[in-house]
């Protein structure tokens, strides 16, 4: 919609398109307001604070890629910044176009890119290409009122979407040209087709912006940008007939003072202490990229890799570290964050397909209340061992399975990860686990070596296999931390169970942990392999555990 024609009523609904909204926030009769962003990041914070429109300002852009703002960065640079901004949000964005980045030719690329990429609108200044700060120098040269009428023109006649916006910037107050040129200036964008303008001005009052919209009147839409004369409320300009106001770069201006102040901290004191508690949580990032989404559709698009397997999830103890909490019922199923932790990880494994769970319980069976899993009581839990309860379970074994702890949390990707490794047995270790044994209690059980340490190289697909596990490895030439959870195929249920029988005949089963199980698979020729995890999981021994279970979560 131009600025002679006479503005549509607004029909907002919920489905109207992002130019659509953004062509109503123009013509409404309220003053509207929209926020500056400068990647997809601040674009979703700009949304979620409840602003209806965003400003992809330049200077914000230029900034977050580390160049002037001086069309250092190209348009195609921009206009990958933006796709970005426009798929993290469903609010209009109005581009800062700077002069178009270059002649009419440019702008009608421009516009048909930013056209087919859902960009609501761009506005355009009359300086010269490439650009100046308008806050920077004093009497910058204007473009020739002609030359820039062409250009809003050839924007127009190349819009692929009627309701996208074309706001012009008129840089005569800034540039100390006055009032009138203003005036002669806006009028003859207007005639031009431009849909609102933007008249800017830098000095600390509102009085320029006052007096020309006092002359202007309601000739159509106008823009304004209050950086300089913030102090002035906005109702000043709501009762000046001002039909929407940008708030221009202060996120980006935030975001250096919170990189600048956190970074400072951080190397001063060498330690991440005094800013944890400062700063979002990583579980917030995940949240505000979508990472709940994308499990959702994970479950809907990608097979379940879990599919044909079982589980058996030791469960059998009291831990008695966490006194009280535990005196009625085993820690499997003390609760963070209001869900116990074997629901949690039974909800995992069903997740990815697994649903023949089974348990194996000791300590106050009667209280693990799961739906749907079977239960194997190991009655002796007191005096017995993990393999032992294992063994207890035994006719489990006759398929692929997944073994695992009653007691660990775990990422859904990591179980994901297990399930696709190839071999037999593969067992679970934390590459990290240094960094752990370095923590505030510093406990690290069951280390591992394997034939190959964890690498980064993603192109380096080289199976990793256990060489021994267990309490008594050498910490120097550990390579991980088991983790807790293990995975067997066919065949590798097969060898477990058949090395679980061997053990009871013998007599070395009562006292023996997994590790030991898993040390004489290998002594039995049997090959089990590595899957390497970089933390991100926390076994439950403890309060200050279930501390961290929450912070994890």
């Amino acid at each position: 919609m131009s600025l002679n024609a006479v503005p549509a009523a607004p029909t907002a609904t919920p489905a109207a398109s992002k130019t659509a909204r953004f062509r109503q926030m123009l013509a409404s009769a309220e003053l509207e307001f929209i926020m500056e962003a400068h990647n997809g990041l601040s674009a979703r914070i700009v949304e979620e604070t409840g602003f209806a429109g965003i400003w992809a300002s330049g200077l914000s852009i230029s900034s977050a890629l580390g160049v002037r703002d001086n069309n250092e960065a190209s348009w195609t640079q921009v206009l990958e910044v933006l796709e970005f901004m426009a798929d993290a949000t469903t609010i209009p964005i109005l581009l800062d176009g700077d002069t178009g980045y270059g002649n009419f030719n440019n702008m009608r690329r421009l516009v048909s890119k930013l056209c087919a990429r859902g960009v609501a609108g761009v506005c355009i200044e009359d300086k010269l290409f490439p650009k100046t700060n308008s806050f920077i120098g004093s009497a910058q040269p204007l473009a020739d009122i002609d030359e820039f009428c062409g250009k809003i023109k050839a924007g127009k006649d190349s819009q692929l979407d009627d309701d996208f916006q074309i706001v012009a910037r008129v840089e005569a107050l800034i540039s100390g040209w006055g009032l009138d040129e203003a005036l002669r200036r806006a009028e003859a964008y207007r005639e031009a087709g431009a849909d609102a303008i933007l008249m800017h001005s830098k000095i600390a009052v509102p009085d320029e912006i006052l007096a020309f919209m006092k002359e202007w009147g309601d000739r159509g839409p106008v823009v304004i940008v209050p950086t300089m004369y913030y102090a002035t409320p906005a109702d000043v300009f709501r009762e000046a007939g001002v039909s929407l106001i940008i708030w221009a770069n202060h996120n980006m201006r935030a975001a250096m003072a919170a990189m600048r102040d956190v970074s400072r901290e951080i190397y001063e004191t060498e330690s991440l202490v005094g800013v944890e508690h400062k700063i979002p949580t990583v579980k917030e990032v995940f949240q505000l990229a979508g990472n709940d989404e994308l499990a959702e559709a994970e479950g809907r698009y990608l097979p379940n890799q879990g599919a044909g397997h079982g589980a058996v999830v030791l469960a059998a103890s009291r831990g008695a570290a966490l006194g009280a909490l535990t005196a009625d019922r085993p820690k499997c199923m003390i609760p963070v964050r209001g869900t116990p932790l074997l629901a949690r990880q039974v909800d995992m494994l069903r997740a990815a397909g697994i649903d023949e769970v089974s348990i194996v319980t000791g300590w106050a069976a009667d209280a693990i209340d799961v739906a749907k899993v079977a239960k194997v009581h190991n009655a002796d839990f007191e005096n017995s061992s993990e393999a032992h309860s294992l063994h207890l379970a035994a006719d489990k074994l006759t398929g692929p399975t997944v073994v695992s702890y009653g007691d660990i949390l775990i990422r859904d990707y990591m179980l994901d990860a297990l399930l696709r490794a190839e071999g037999d047995i593969v067992v679970m270790a934390d590459a990290l686990w240094r960094d752990r044994a370095q923590s505030a209690d510093g406990l690290v059980r069951d280390l591992v070596v394997a034939d190959r340490p964890f690498t980064t190289d993603f192109l380096d697909d080289t199976p990793a296999r256990l060489v021994e596990a267990g309490d008594h490895v050498d910490r120097d030439t550990a390579t991980g931390e088991w983790v807790g959870v293990l995975k067997l195929s066919e065949a590798g249920a097969r060898a477990i169970a058949e090395t679980l029988a061997a053990m009871a005949a013998d007599g070395t089963l009562g006292e023996a942990d997994i590790p030991v199980l898993l040390n004489r698979a290998l002594q039995a020729g049997h090959e089990v392999r590595v899957q390497y995890v970089t933390g991100q999981w926390l076994d439950i021994d403890d309060a200050l555990d279930l501390a961290r279970a929450g912070e994890l979560l």
